[in-house]
């Protein structure tokens, strides 16, 4: 069944990549990004020239998660437009690498409000005609880091990352009986084919960085974080498989999709710690009898 699907975050990384997949599988695709008439200009081009060399339903939308207006806009065009909406995917984020000492408490909230409130800005505008409608899918675009291997100096993403899954863990329950469903994609640490290292935002206090990366005994810790991770990914491990697992899960019949998926090619844990969290969750909601709100109401 042709869903009318928004991405944010969609200039590139998986944002991009799953707008591409999602067309090619038949989906009306709206491509959400922030300043699409400045600084994303080109990838709005590019949007639209791949829509059309390509045969497929895909559009660039303005939508900055940061701004509530902005986004009650962006789902007011798409309801306008298609008369419903049926998937939102909670993709748009920054990464920040650096001794978390070194982060200003500005950054820290920085990063939570593009992680974390752009999602409740998104939900808040997406939500009522979703509600109305009985039914739909929000996908949000997860970490292994919340509950897999944490390396150092990823701390304010870490954080923002793990209170983004409590965020979407909680709305599951809350939408279940609206017939909407949640579903949490868990994507490992990819050092290649997105730009989320090579754009990640650095420490505002320099000297403090340099203290930890120059001198003492953490001299090196920062080259040799990097270098692991990318040691641990095999060389085969491809970026677009994540966008594939997305396919998957919104392509899947309503009410059988997945509540997480992981796509860790580098294996740091996670898929055996969410296991169990989310099998305390299913008990303890059963336990409290409120075993309904653990799959949606399909009419």
């Amino acid at each position: 069944m042709q869903q009318v699907i928004l991405v944010t975050g969609a200039s590139s990384g998986f944002g991009a990549l799953s707008c591409r997949a999602f067309a090619h599988a038949g989906h009306i695709v709206y491509a959400s990004m922030r300043d699409t008439k400045g600084r994303n200009a080109a990838q709005v081009e590019s949007t639209l020239q791949y829509a059309k060399t390509q045969g497929v339903n895909m559009q660039a939308i303005e939508l900055d998660v940061q701004s509530q207006d902005s986004a009650d806009a962006a789902i007011a065009r798409i309801i306008a437009e298609q008369g419903r909406l049926d998937v939102v995917v909670h993709n748009a984020g920054h990464m920040a690498y650096g001794p978390a000492e070194a982060f200003l408490p500005e950054q820290f909230s920085q990063l939570y409000d593009i992680n974390v409130l752009g999602t409740q800005r998104v939900n808040r505008a997406a939500l009522p005609h979703m509600r109305t409608q009985r039914n739909g899918l929000l996908l949000w675009v997860g970490s292994s880091s919340t509950r897999g291997g944490t390396p150092p100096y990823l701390a304010p993403y870490f954080a923002a990352k793990a209170a983004m899954d409590a965020v979407a863990v909680s709305y599951a329950a809350e939408l279940a009986l609206w017939g909407i469903e949640s579903s949490i994609i868990v994507p490992g640490a990819f050092t290649k084919g997105t730009n989320h290292f090579l754009h990640s935002g650095k420490p505002a206090d320099s000297d403090r960085e340099r203290e930890y990366n120059l001198t003492g005994p953490t001299a090196g810790l920062s080259e040799q974080a990097l270098k692991g991770l990318a040691e641990c990914e095999p060389a085969d491990a491809d970026v677009a498989d994540v966008a594939a697992a997305m396919v998957g899960i919104v392509n899947a019949p309503a009410g059988k999709r997945p509540f997480r998926v992981h796509v860790d090619p580098s294996d740091d844990g996670a898929e055996v710690v969410n296991a169990v969290a989310d099998r305390i969750r299913k008990q303890f909601l059963q336990r409290i009898g409120l075993d309904a709100l653990l799959r949606p109401s399909i009419r």
